[in-house]
Formats: structure tokens, C-alpha cells, sequence
């Protein structure tokens, strides 16, 4: 075999492992099946299940935050209505429990209901965001807002981007409570708390906001994407999944798994989802404490920060001001908050993972791209074109060095007939002439070990980011983010019933176009080169393309299309390399001979 052919094989079976094992350690994610407490009855059995698991950071703040739900006293709702939101918050313990996004619906049938974030404690998947004070000298518990603190609107009737609201709640000591909620065009609510003293006594308070969620959400389960806790810490990105947050260290009954952590200047901490999240966040350079818990009891995954305790002698006034995000994931919405509020490491909450320093790049040309060719499909070919053209010094020096190989094929046959059984001889001679001839037999496993972690980061933008949820290309490809809905199973359509589920054994062999399509501008890319003379040589070059064909046909079509357009410059590349270094690829002469040795 020539040093050409070990080296194709070589980068081939390279990527071929490579691909291999991502499939079987990140195989695509499987459906989406309820959880055991998504299922589960939806009505509570006692008074716990209500909990709004507001224990405190410490011990200080007590179990008051406790929906009664035998109270006779109604609480009305205040409708939000935004561009991007629509929902209401509660009165009844002044939470926001309701939002929907317009933007976005659960699937592409424009009849389907937008999707659901924020959702009300009836709900047996509740979602929701509280902030309040807890007392530490001068009140009694039962003298803060707690849950069942019926909030009256002081100012306002409709929460718009335009129109804040204030909620009002006085106790019998003359203290007056007042919450200011504003939003802004996109995901982001200030909230503004004031505390107006008229007792005749000093009053030392702490605020706190919480993010409680009532069981543990659907979860796409899939190794390379974070859904959990997503926090920072002075610059520390810290993650945790649902079940990392049964783990934490027990702190007591009532209170379940708890841990706390001191933030000195800059942080955030919410519950992420692949395309959505909720985040509490504290004014840039306030010090404060942040912790995850979950009380065993009342299956409540929860999260919090407090804020130092302050000091209200009487008659002063004290306000204090945090913000609310809960929304979509959009990469620049989040980028924008991070700068203008100064929101550290904002943009981490969306999982880029280890190649980070490859796909934050990606995105961004992906979508700087999209902003003149309003299709992120074609972005992405463009975004493959700008990479071959980025690569090209690399890929000609390869090409170059291949062709020249080529050339000295005759050569090389001599030193084989020269040298006989003596493969120390046939090594030496050939060693002193590629040195001759200055050829690095190398070279052509470069480039395509190269398109290995770029295929990998691109594979996470398009799984990770909601820019590529539901985003159209051409045709039938109405999702970038999901396989190929066509099949050959049923001639594309053609024959009249559904392909086998992708997720089942046959259902794998299930491929579309633009597979098929990768398969095929691979199998063309080979056709460059004569098969090896050595069968077994022969047969592993004519399976691979459609073995890379079955496997990647169920990734994201959005990959496919990268892979596609990659094979395709890749052979014009090539072609035109050879054809300018005096070797004519001889493509039909090829596939005409591949085609007599299998027979």
C-alpha cells in the first residue's frame, strides 16, 4: 500500500473513531418522556406540598413563606402583557407565576401553544418567583410579607413595558411595604423593594428573592447540555443538575439539602433549561449570599439570595432594587444585559461548554452571517466556505503534497521491486525520497483532524442555541436543530405512509436527503484517488461513506448541511490542487474500477 492510500486511511479510520465513539458516549437526545413526578397527581394532600420552601439562607428567615389553602381571603391577579410576555402575578404573596412566551410556541405548528415558563402553585409543575424581606430585630415573622400576604395595587393596573406596577402591604405596626415591578422589551424585570418605618422602633431587616420549582422538570437528559442550577460567583461559573441539588449537604428537616455561598461584589444564580431560564440577580457590586436546596418533603428545587440586613430606624425610608430575568436564551438579548447592567459572565448561562474558545466563535460568525443572509442554513454554508478559505495555506500545502506523492508512484514501485521482503530497505528508500523530493507523507491527515473539533463546537451551537430552534433553511428542512424530516423508507414523501420513529432500531436506517447527500459528495471526495490495490483496504474505503452516512443521518440537519457543504469545496479544493500539479484525477475511470473489483 502507498504511503498515500496509509495516510488517507489513516485520517479517515482517525475520524472514524473519533465519530464512533461521540455517538456512543453523546448519542443524539432520546424523546423527551415525563417524569414520574410530571405525572403525578396534581393535587396536593396536605398543607407541606404547598410549601414555598422560603426557608432562609440562614436560620433567621422562618417557615412562614406557607400557602394556606383553606384561607377564605381571594387574591386577584395583575395582568403582564409585554411584547415577548404575557401571563400575571399573584397578589396573594405578590409572585410572579405566570408567563408565557409569544415569541416562541412548543412545536412548529403555528397552532400550538406558546411555550410556558412561569407557572402558578396549582399547577403540578409550578415555577415561580417571589422576593420579600424576613425580619431579624424589631418585627415578628408574622409582621413581614410572606406568602400569604394579600398585596394590595397601590399604583397601576396593567405590568407593560411602559406601565410598572406598585404593591403595597402595611402591618400593625404602621411599617409599610411596597413593591415596584417594572419590565423592560425583552426578559428583564427590577424589582423594587421600599420599607417606610413608622413604627417607634428601629427595624433590622434582610431582603431575599426566590425561584422555586414544584418537582423536577422535563429534562432532555442529553450528556452535553446543563439544565439545573446556573449560577456565577465572582467570575465562577457553577452548575449543578437536579440531581446534584438531592446531594447537598443535609442541613435540617424542614429545611432538606441546602448549600450557601458568600458572593463579594458580582453574581447570579436561576434554574437554566436548554432554551429558557430564570435568574435572580443583585445590583453589580452588591455583596450578598446565594444558595440551592431541595427539601426532600415537598420535592422543591429552590434558589435564593439575601442581601445584608439593613438597619431602619423610624420614620427613614429604605429601598433596594434587584433584577428578574426569566425568558428565552437569545445569545445577544443576554450579551446586552451583561453590558449594560453589568451582569458578570451573563452570557455563560448558555452552556458552550469544553470548546468553548471554539463556539463562541461560531456562533458569532454564524451570526453575523445571518444578519445579511437572513437564514442561518445558508449561514452555515457560508460559515463552512469561510472556514475552507481560512484552512486553504494548510489545505494546499496537504493537496500539494498528495499530488506529488501521486507522481512519484512509479518510483515508489521501483524501491518496492528493489527492496523485495526487505521492508527496512523499502522504509529508508522511500524515507530518502520523499526528502528528495521534499513531500511530507503526512500532510494530508492535517486538515481533516482539524475539522474534527470544529464539526464538535458546531454540533453544540446548533444543539445549544435557540437561534437555531425552529430556524428554516430551504424546502422541507423547517428546523435546523432536528435530523432531516425526510426518508427514503418512503421515497421522500412520495409513498403514502410515516417512516419508521427515529428513535427505534429500523427507524435509524431512516435517512433523508441531505445524509444521503453526505454520503454521497464522500464517496465522490474518494473517487479523487484510485481504490487500494489491498481488498481489505478497498472494502473499508467503499463502507465508509455510508457508514457515516447511517450515523450521522439523526443529528441535527443543520450539521448535516455543514457536512454537505464541507465535502463539496473540499473536492473542488482538491481536484483543482491535483489538476495544477500536473496529476488529472481520473474520477469515472475510478468509480468504473471500484465498481469491477466488487464484483
Amino acid at each position: 500500500m502507498d504511503e498515500q492510500s496509509k495516510n488517507l486511511l489513516l485520517a479517515t479510520g482517525l475520524s472514524f473513531l473519533v465519530l464512533l465513539g461521540w455517538m456512543l458516549f453523546f448519542p443524539p437526545p432520546p424523546s423527551v418522556q415525563p417524569s414520574p413526578s410530571e405525572i403525578a397527581d396534581s393535587k396536593q394532600s396536605s398543607e407541606a406540598k404547598n410549601t414555598i420552601a422560603s426557608e432562609s439562607l440562614s436560620e433567621d428567615l422562618s417557615s412562614n413563606d406557607i400557602i394556606n389553602p383553606n384561607s377564605s381571603e381571594p387574591a386577584k391577579r395583575v395582568e403582564i402583557k409585554t411584547a415577548r410576555l404575557e401571563g400575571s402575578l399573584w397578589l396573594r404573596g405578590g409572585r410572579i407565576d405566570d408567563l408565557k412566551l409569544i415569541d416562541y410556541r412548543d412545536s412548529l405548528d403555528e397552532t400550538s401553544k406558546n411555550v410556558s415558563l412561569m407557572r402558578p402553585i396549582t399547577d403540578k409543575s409550578a415555577y415561580y418567583a417571589v422576593h420579600g424581606w424576613a425580619a431579624i430585630s424589631g418585627l415578628d415573622q408574622d409582621e413581614v410579607p410572606n406568602a400569604n400576604t394579600k398585596w394590595s395595587l397601590a399604583s397601576g393596573n396593567t405590568l407593560t413595558e411602559s406601565s410598572p406596577i406598585v404593591l403595597q402591604w402595611k402591618n400593625s405596626k404602621e411599617v409599610i411595604f411596597r413593591k415596584t415591578i417594572a419590565i423592560d422589551e425583552n426578559y428583564m424585570f427590577s424589582i423594587k423593594q421600599t420599607v417606610l418605618n413608622r413604627s417607634n422602633r428601629p427595624l433590622k431587616l434582610y431582603p431575599y428573592g426566590i425561584l422555586a420549582r414544584h418537582g423536577q422538570p422535563k429534562t432532555i437528559g442529553f450528556y452535553i447540555l446543563h439544565e439545573g442550577v446556573v449560577a456565577v460567583r465572582d467570575g465562577e461559573l457553577i452548575e449543578n443538575n437536579y440531581d446534584d441539588m438531592t446531594e447537598l449537604p443535609f442541613s435540617r428537616p424542614e429545611n432538606g439539602n441546602a448549600e450557601v455561598q458568600s458572593v463579594s461584589s458580582n453574581g447570579w444564580i436561576g434554574f437554566t433549561d436548554k432554551y429558557w431560564m430564570s435568574t435572580l440577580i443583585p445590583k453589580a457590586g452588591q455583596r450578598f449570599e446565594m444558595a440551592q436546596k431541595f427539601n426532600q418533603n415537598t420535592n422543591i428545587y429552590q434558589v435564593d439570595v439575601r442581601l445584608p440586613s439593613i438597619l431602619i430606624e423610624p420614620g427613614n425610608q429604605i429601598e433596594v432594587e434587584t433584577n428578574l430575568f426569566t425568558g428565552a436564551k437569545e445569545v445577544n438579548t443576554i450579551k446586552q444585559y451583561e453590558a449594560d447592567l453589568n451582569i458578570e459572565n451573563f452570557v455563560d448561562s448558555v452552556d458552550w461548554g469544553w470548546f468553548f474558545f471554539l463556539t463562541k466563535p461560531i456562533f458569532s460568525l454564524l451570526d453575523w452571517f445571518d444578519r445579511y443572509t437572513n437564514n442561518m442554513g445558508w449561514s452555515i454554508i457560508v460559515l463552512t466556505l469561510f472556514i475552507k478559505t481560512l484552512l486553504f495555506p494548510l489545505a494546499y500545502k496537504s493537496y500539494v503534497s498528495m499530488s506529488r506523492m501521486k507522481k512519484l508512484q512509479p518510483e515508489m514501485e521501483k524501491l518496492k521491486e528493489v527492496a523485495g521482503d526487505d521492508k527496512t530497505k523499502l522504509q529508508q528508500g522511500m524515507m530518502a525520497l520523499y526528502k528528495k523530493e521534499k513531500v511530507n507523507p503526512a500532510a494530508g491527515c492535517l486538515p481533516i483532524l482539524l475539522q474534527i473539533p470544529i464539526f464538535f463546537s458546531l454540533y453544540k451551537v446548533l444543539f445549544v442555541t435557540i437561534e437555531m430552534r425552529h430556524a428554516p433553511f430551504i424546502g422541507w428542512i423547517h428546523d435546523l436543530s432536528a435530523p432531516d424530516p425526510t426518508s427514503f423508507m418512503n421515497l421522500f414523501g412520495l409513498l403514502p405512509y410515516s417512516p419508521p420513529d427515529p428513535n427505534s432500531l429500523i427507524g435509524i436506517l431512516s435517512i433523508g436527503v441531505f445524509p444521503i447527500l453526505m454520503g454521497v459528495t464522500m464517496w465522490l471526495q474518494q473517487k479523487l484517488n484510485p481504490s487500494p490495490t489491498d481488498k481489505t483496504q478497498a472494502m473499508i474505503f467503499a463502507w465508509m461513506p455510508w457508514v457515516f452516512m447511517f450515523m450521522l443521518g439523526q443529528f441535527s440537519s443543520g450539521l448535516v448541511i455543514y457536512w454537505v457543504a464541507n465535502n463539496t469545496i473540499t473536492f473542488i479544493q482538491q481536484y483543482l490542487i491535483m489538476t495544477t500539479q500536473g496529476v488529472k484525477p481520473d474520477i469515472f475511470g475510478n468509480i468504473l474500477k471500484s465498481f469491477k473489483k466488487s464484483k
